[in-house]
């Protein structure tokens, strides 16, 4: 396969300069960066101009229009970054993030994700009041690292596909995608040590923190399936739970506490921000879990009912199974089979989840975590903007199943 270079940063339309720049947006009309210093002493009345719940009056942010303003942000030092990459490793990464095609050629039709991460690392910058670029560094960061484990969860869970394209792994090879998710991670840590000003111990600190996260949790996740259905051993929904805070929740809230340390703040602000980042995760995987089972292939890209056809355990089916009634039991017996789940088999499993409850009881899961992280950010000093922005994120996130 012949290297070619990672494709340069396309153009920022329009619409995106213009959220740049402060002039009119689709959202409504944009202003500079509120500016405070946080956590400043004194008494600070409820309502101020710096700080204002997200429900306030004022012109109401998208997130698709948060998420894209992010993006072109954090685009460049992010194409930069991998274009630091030996040519090979870049080009699989540049296939992984969306941007080529396999022997990398670019491509337009290529899905990036939403870029939640990198979004979220950009405004808990701004949420501390500090330039948005402060945050880039840290954005850049979680998404090589949220890129590398991708490549690597592929692998582990033979998953053949992701957003409708090979995996690396599969168009690749599996030797070549561990090296390039090596590639990415090696590259995201050396990029936020290089970061200027004297924030980047700290920063990477917190990153290594929450490496040792994303491995103890994947390593519970991979336990997990050798463990049974029920009975003694069985994985309850607690222990699921505590697993996802540590696979999802933990680089979730580690890219809102990046932004919040690169931007200045003081420790007591980057721990509320981590933490409402960490409910934030453990609401997005619940949606995950459910987008896992009832997710239509189109949006998803991966066949139906993904999650009963290779028996992982989800929370969905976890909680029908903690329930008492005949669906529960049905359940639980043909889970614990070794007959192959077909198209028929995955289709009457997932009924009887949802008849057991747990889908249901995976909706108020979200739900209550989802409450949890808005509770933390509005009891957390932030800019206004910032807040808004960060409340139109967590309302978008359950528009994602329900």
């Amino acid at each position: 396969m012949s290297a070619r270079p990672t494709p340069a940063a396309p153009a920022v339309p329009p619409a995106e300069r213009s959220r740049l720049d402060g002039t009119e947006t689709e959202d409504g009309p944009s202003t500079s960066p509120d500016r405070r210093t946080p956590l400043s002493p004194g008494p600070r009345s409820s309502v101020s101009p710096d700080r204002q719940s997200p429900g306030a009056p004022g012109p109401q942010p998208s997130a698709p229009g948060v998420l894209r303003r992010c993006r072109a942000l954090v685009r460049p030092a992010l194409v930069e970054a991998v274009g630091l990459l030996h040519p090979w490793t870049g080009e699989m990464a540049a296939y992984a993030l969306g941007w080529a095609d396999t022997d990398g050629t670019p491509d337009p039709g290529g899905s990036e994700g939403k870029g939640v991460r990198q979004a979220l690392a950009v405004l808990g910058a701004e949420a501390v009041g500090a330039d948005p670029a402060d945050g880039v560094p840290g954005a850049v960061a979680v998404e090589l690292v949220h890129t590398f484990s991708l490549l690597h969860d592929d692998i582990m869970d033979a998953d053949a596909l992701r957003r409708r394209r090979p995996a690396v792994w599969k168009s690749h090879g599996t030797g070549p995608a561990v090296l390039a998710g090596d590639a990415l991670l090696a590259r995201a840590v050396t990029g936020l040590a290089e970061a200027r000003g004297d924030r980047a111990p700290a920063a990477v600190r917190r990153l290594c923190a929450t490496l040792n996260a994303l491995v103890a949790g994947q390593a519970e996740d991979l336990r997990f399936e050798h463990l049974p259905w029920h009975g003694p051993g069985a994985v309850t929904p607690e222990r699921y739970r505590s697993m996802a805070e540590q696979k999802t929740g933990a680089l979730l809230g580690c890219a809102l506490a990046l932004g919040a340390v690169l931007g200045g703040a003081p420790e007591p602000t980057v721990t509320a921000l981590e933490r409402a980042g960490r409910h934030l995760g453990l609401a997005f995987q619940a949606v995950d879990d459910v987008l896992g089972i009832w997710g239509d292939p189109e949006t998803t890209g991966k066949p139906a009912h993904a999650d009963l056809r290779r028996g992982k355990k989800t929370y969905p089916v976890l909680a029908a199974l903690a329930g008492r009634g005949p669906a529960a039991r049905e359940l639980a017996v043909l889970l614990a089979s070794s007959r192959e789940i077909d198209d028929a088999a995955a289709a009457h499993l997932a009924a009887l989840v949802e008849k057991a409850g747990g889908r249901t009881a995976t909706h108020e899961e979200a739900h209550r975590r989802l409450s949890a992280a808005r509770r933390v950010l509005r009891a957390t000093p932030l800019t206004r903007a910032a807040a808004r922005d960060l409340d139109a994120l967590c309302a978008d996130l359950l528009d994602r199943a329900w």
